[in-house]
């Protein structure tokens, strides 16, 4: 049996691997899903990985069965990919984010939804194939434990055309319960972890001294992070991962976690207002506590990269200006700036459903707008978004933060991480020749940017 695995990209990511310059690179470090579905194959199953921002599809490949994998914005390639070798008579199998949430309408371009986590269940899915077809939706009973992976069969990916391919996941889910957040919903705010053992098993036979972490909280359970980060120690491996600044509660882990390797975080800022985190579940966050908890990490030579969302209820115009001068005030190292959106199955897609106006999936990328905000209009959250993103990358900023970072005591920790980051972000910019304009340029808030963190507003 020939099985092909697809990771469709949406038009914008289309083929982007291949450009010379600023090819994704950088950030395409993981296709975790496909590589598990591969891992949870019967041996005796010929497996093939199909990258689309890399790689054109082998229509003609003689496959028996096609898995395809899809976030919202790539959905609508999905089904057009599924289409296609439907009306062959190949089956095709659809998982991920977006079948999970919308396993209904998945279910009308494929023959089969598995819904969740692959492992317990992919085997009973090619068991169904090999006896007739696989048909209907699949799901395991509960989430299964994370004891025991598989190893992943990496060698299916074409290293070189990856920033690494050597991703490991310690924890899966968060325990948070953020309403906009897609992470949380997919795994109803449930959190597991691998035995520390297997991880560090895993991570000792990496034959690279840098890897990534792919969890979406690492440090949600701060025992757990202590335990994996001092096993990890010896190793002397270098990694990056995503946390909470819960993190910086205790100094001493911050310290542990760069003694075992870590030298940089995405960590979920996303926003300067109290106000709108609490609007959206997000009042472990606290403003007040930014510029404090960045200065701990980047103490223990700790790279910071900010998630920063655009969007909400509380934001009117004058909030794009704000955030890029509260960015630079807290000395943050690299950003990934997002429009609020509305994903399905998320509680926040229910609340503000009848202010969606656009119900094209593929937009559905955080970088486009598909629905009316309360302070301001579409454009004008289009336009802020695009100029935050263009001007916190800007040359001369990225060599400025580069610098400051050069100064710092640790900072050597970093630097190369930070720099490519940067570069990588600032090729976006260039790529897609994103630009756009603060659309309340002429309202300068008389307050001074400090007053504004320390009161944790926005108004």
């Amino acid at each position: 049996m020939k099985l092909l695995l697809i990771a469709p990209a949406s038009k914008p990511w289309h083929h982007v691997g291949r450009a010379r310059w600023f090819n994704g690179k950088t950030f395409r470090f993981s296709l975790l899903s496909l590589l598990t579905v591969a891992a949870e194959t019967p041996p005796d199953v010929d497996v093939e990985i199909v990258d689309e921002q890399l790689n054109d599809i082998p229509w003609d490949g003689g496959h028996d069965l096609i898995g395809i994998t899809c976030m919202t914005a790539a959905a609508p390639r999905a089904y057009e990919i599924a289409g296609r070798f439907r009306s062959r008579g190949i089956p095709v199998v659809l998982g991920g984010m977006h079948p999970t949430f919308c396993p209904d309408e998945a279910l009308l371009h494929a023959d089969a939804v598995c819904v969740g986590d692959a492992e317990g269940v992919w085997p009973r899915i090619v068991a169904d194939a090999v006896a007739g077809r696989p048909s209907g939706v699949y799901r395991a009973d509960s989430p299964g434990c994370l004891a025991g992976l598989r190893p992943l069969p990496r060698h299916l990916l074409e290293r070189r055309r990856y920033g690494t391919v050597q991703a490991v996941q310690a924890t899966r889910g968060c325990p948070n319960r953020c309403s906009f957040c897609a992470v949380s919903a997919f795994h109803r705010g449930g959190f597991r972890q691998r035995p520390v053992a297997e991880v560090v098993a895993e991570v000792a036979s990496l034959p690279e001294r840098f890897f990534v972490f792919v969890d979406d909280s690492l440090t949600a359970d701060l025992d757990y992070a202590r335990e994996l980060f001092d096993a990890l120690r010896p190793l002397g491996k270098r990694w990056i991962s995503q946390s909470t600044l819960t993190v910086t509660d205790d100094p001493s882990l911050v310290r542990l976690a760069a003694a075992s390797g870590c030298v940089g975080l995405f960590v979920g800022l996303e926003t300067f207002s109290d106000r709108n985190l609490s609007s959206v579940d997000k009042g472990f966050n606290r403003v007040a506590d930014y510029r404090e908890r960045v200065r701990c990490l980047h103490d223990h030579g700790i790279g910071v990269e900010a998630g920063i969302v655009l969007g909400f209820d509380a934001d009117d115009r004058g909030v794009f200006g704000r955030t890029l001068t509260l960015l630079d005030e807290l000395e943050i190292d690299m950003v990934q700036v997002s429009v609020l959106t509305p994903l399905p199955g998320t509680p926040w897609h229910a609340r503000v459903a009848d202010r969606i106006f656009d119900h094209d999936w593929s937009h559905y990328d955080y970088h486009r707008v598909v629905f009316e905000p309360q302070q301001m209009t579409a454009s004008q959250l289009q336009i802020g978004h695009d100029w935050v993103t263009s001007e916190f990358y800007r040359p001369w900023r990225i060599a400025r933060r580069l610098a400051r970072t050069a100064m710092r005591t640790r900072g050597w920790r970093y630097l190369p991480y930070e720099a490519a980051i940067n570069a990588a972000y600032y090729g976006r910019v260039l790529h897609w020749g994103i630009r756009g304009y603060d659309p309340v340029s002429e309202l300068a808030d008389v307050r001074s940017p400090s007053s504004l963190l320390a009161d944790g507003v926005h108004r």
